[in-house]
């Protein structure tokens, strides 16, 4: 079941297909194509450069790149100069990619013509920072590197570093192997997914995400797949390409976050896919009504999972063979053990009981990046504790229920606030929804809703009418607010923090 012929370092990957299918376009976007024997080559001659310039084995490379070939480029050709490739966020604000460079302690920034001015600025004070922009790549693509690549890492050390979405603050450094990465795409997305080398991917998903690195990056190249690669997300876009395809050829697979597939059920009628034969959701909890929706207008299906950057990604996923249960994220890949702890009294949680998902496995990371008491606290035994609370039915299917930190105690009952998503975005009206608890003198917290309208006006009244019939009573959010957008991760997790922020600077300036 498990693909090991695909856990192998990239260099092998790349020269396999270089010589197998030198021509086939491995990855496009607007501006470049590139082929299997031209990616082998471009990663070699990068990582020769990399060299060069004095990266050393271990040393870091910071990203800031948009979605295109260049970012996978670099993704696979730093691990072969020896060296750990480190992807920020291009939307970030400078002081956020300020705090990845010094807590990385990167060394080199590939950037480009976006982002070229916040590199420089950032490059003014930290005088050993080398900067290869947007000129600079171009040339080293086309001259030949006094160095081989070096492609000297074994599986099991790190070769990428992504930084955590910071949903409940400063992001964390999270180390990726080979070996782990690999292991997703050769127990989740080559066997149960089905992606092979006749799969043409359209990827509008954002490449700093672990979720695009493995499967849009690392599983499109470990099978030799095609990808056609996004800047962002469009609708408009996403339907063109599924409806043109890429060279003559048909889009057999879209991966997306829960929102994606919202809004192109918002905006579309019908999707003119003739080759589409799936589309996959991860990186946030998919509503059991958006999955049935979807399938239903559209007739596609659409396969909901659950990982986290510090699995490598994917620790469950529904099969497109076999039985589904909606609103759930599947079954444990194989190869895998999840437990089920209760965060009370560390003991597994009797059946369909909640408890705290604890993962072991070849894809959990060996750790954060210089934050030892962190790691420690998450990382017991071989176990990687993740903070997020599931239940288990009878036949071992997973249904994430919330955040242990995310958890609003309302006078002694527990409410999480997915449950109370789930039913705001069962109204009329509503086209996105997030729920934050707020302190309270009397109950301890209440719940608050936060909502961006659907087509049409908001009625209020009857959205906390309908979510009364679906809810317990305390479950009710005591207050709706208007809102633009939900803030959320390139994953499509919610940034309540940010929300908690909102709210905070909306009491004060009512002088509540």
């Amino acid at each position: 079941m498990i693909r090991t012929d695909l856990i192998r370092p990239v260099a092998e990957l790349l020269l396999e297909h270089a010589a197998r299918r030198p021509e086939k376009i491995a990855f496009l976007d607007e501006r470049r194509t590139v082929s299997y024997r031209e990616l082998a080559a471009n990663t070699a001659r990068l990582a020769g450069h990399l060299a060069d310039l004095g990266l050393a084995r271990g040393d870091r490379v910071l990203l800031l790149l948009d979605n295109g070939v260049q970012t996978v480029e670099a993704y696979l050709a730093v691990p072969r100069a020896g060296g750990i490739a480190v992807c920020a966020n291009p939307r970030s604000a400078p002081a956020e990619v300020a705090h990845i460079l010094d807590d990385s302690g990167a060394m080199f920034v590939i950037t480009d013509a976006g982002h070229f001015g916040t590199a420089r600025e950032l490059a003014a004070d930290r005088p050993g920072l080398a900067i290869i922009g947007p000129d600079d790549y171009p040339c080293l693509l086309s001259i030949p590197s006094t160095s081989a690549p070096r492609d000297c890492l074994g599986l099991d050390d790190v070769a990428w570093m992504l930084y955590t979405s910071g949903t409940t603050g400063r992001p964390k450094g999270v180390y990726l192997t080979q070996r782990g990465c690999l292991w997703v795409v050769a127990a989740c997305w080559a066997p149960i997914v089905g992606l092979g080398p006749d799969d043409v991917v359209l990827s509008p998903l954002p490449l700093f995400h672990s979720y695009a690195l493995v499967l849009c990056v690392l599983g499109v190249l470990a099978v030799g797949a095609t990808e056609r690669l996004l800047p962002r997300f469009s609708v408009d876009e996403v339907l063109e390409w599924l409806r043109c395809g890429v060279d003559g050829e048909a889009i057999t697979v879209l991966p997306g976050v829960p929102t994606m597939f919202h809004y192109l059920l918002q905006r579309a009628e019908k999707l003119d896919a003739p080759g589409l034969r799936l589309c996959i959701s991860a990186g946030a909890i998919l509503p059991a009504a958006l999955n049935a929706e979807f399938e239903r207008e559209f007739g596609v299906m659409l396969l909901d999972g659950y990982g986290i950057t510090e699995t490598s990604t994917m620790v469950a996923m529904n099969w497109p063979t076999g039985t589904r249960v909606m609103g759930s994220c599947g079954l444990p890949l194989p190869g895998l053990t999840v437990r089920l702890v209760d965060p009370a009294t560390g003991t597994d949680a009797p059946p369909d009981g909640e408890g705290e998902i604890w993962v072991r496995g070849p894809n959990v990371t060996p750790g954060y990046h210089n934050l030892p008491e962190a790691t420690a606290a998450v990382l017991t035994e071989g176990w990687y504790r993740t903070g997020d609370l599931a239940r288990r039915d009878e036949h071992g299917y997973l249904r994430i229920s919330g955040r242990t930190k995310e958890l609003i105690i309302r006078g002694g009952e527990n409410i999480y606030p997915a449950e109370v998503e789930d039913a705001l975005l069962a109204c009329d009206g509503v086209a996105d929804a997030a729920v934050v608890g707020v302190p309270h003198d009397g109950l301890g917290e209440v719940p608050v809703a936060f909502v961006v309208p659907g087509r049409g006006d908001l009625d209020a009244t009857r959205v906390l009418a309908r979510c009364a019939e679906l809810l317990s009573d305390f479950k009710v959010p005591t207050r709706l607010i208007e809102i633009d957008e939900i803030p959320r991760t390139g994953s499509g997790k919610i940034l309540r923090f940010r929300l908690r922020e909102t709210l905070r600077e909306g009491l004060a300036s009512e002088g509540r």
